[in-house]
């Protein structure tokens, strides 16, 4: 997974921007409301609703917002029907990509990330062409200045996680999806503070990339999937090493 903290924190500084936030509030309304219409409002039984809620509440989204997209999704309000759409893709140097979006017009979607994909070096890939390199995990990144390391080992072993990695200045925790709340509860109960927490896509084996101009060029088509209004989440295999990303990223950003 290197590579995948760096990219992981720069993301999470970039969603909370103000300047973000509208689009970013507009996606998580989405995605509450698909979560609450196939899984029902009540957050104790609803794990994709509570995960979701969860990240919404750490943008500092209003109570009320949250209130309207749930009841959206179970129906006590009228609201726009989406429709989960999955796209799998090949980027620039050969990077694998799942695009996942939430539409309420699937033709219109499938243009829009074709020829963004075409603007950016990428295209659609053939169905099951990239999702076997990829693994659905929970995925929390911890600051290393947090906690030492065999302190929070133990912790997350205990509450039920699958892995520790240490990558530069983080740690990497994976779980299993279902386990990630219970994990997530386990660093709070112990003030430990994390970055980011959220089920991923990890990929089973990545392309390295070295040289800036072909980071510029990937990252440049993630954030450009990543800012169309029905993408939700994007997951890439791409490793570029820190000092590349820093780079790639400086001159972008």
């Amino acid at each position: 997974m290197s590579g995948h903290s760096k990219w992981a924190s720069i993301k999470h500084k970039k969603a909370a921007t103000d300047a973000k936030k509208g689009s970013l509030y507009t996606k998580l309304i989405r995605e509450i409301t698909c979560a609450a219409r196939e899984g029902g409002g009540n957050l104790d039984s609803n794990a994709r609703l509570r995960a979701v809620v969860s990240k919404a509440k750490e943008q500092n989204m209003p109570q009320d917002n949250i209130t309207k997209a749930i009841k959206r999704g179970t129906g006590e309000l009228p609201g726009v029907t989406y429709e989960s759409v999955a796209y799998e893709a090949y980027g620039p140097a050969g990077v694998a990509i799942i695009i996942q979006t939430l539409t309420d017009n699937k033709n219109r979607t499938s243009a829009e990330v074709r020829n963004i994909l075409s603007k950016k070096g990428g295209n659609l890939a053939g169905a099951g062409a990239v999702n076997w390199l990829f693994s659905k995990k929970g995925y929390i990144l911890v600051d290393k200045k947090a906690i030492e390391e065999d302190k929070l080992l133990n912790i997350i072993l205990e509450a039920g996680a699958e892995d520790l990695k240490s990558e530069g200045e983080k740690y990497e925790i994976t779980t299993q999806p279902q386990d990630l709340d219970v994990v997530k509860k386990a660093l709070e109960d112990k003030k430990i503070y994390f970055e980011t927490a959220s089920i991923t896509m990890l990929p089973s084996s990545t392309v390295k990339i070295t040289d800036i101009a072909t980071a510029k060029a990937v990252l440049g088509l993630v954030e450009a999937l990543e800012e169309h209004d029905d993408v939700q989440e994007v997951f890439a295999n791409f490793d570029i090493p820190d000092n590349v990303l820093e780079l790639a990223t400086s001159t972008t950003e």
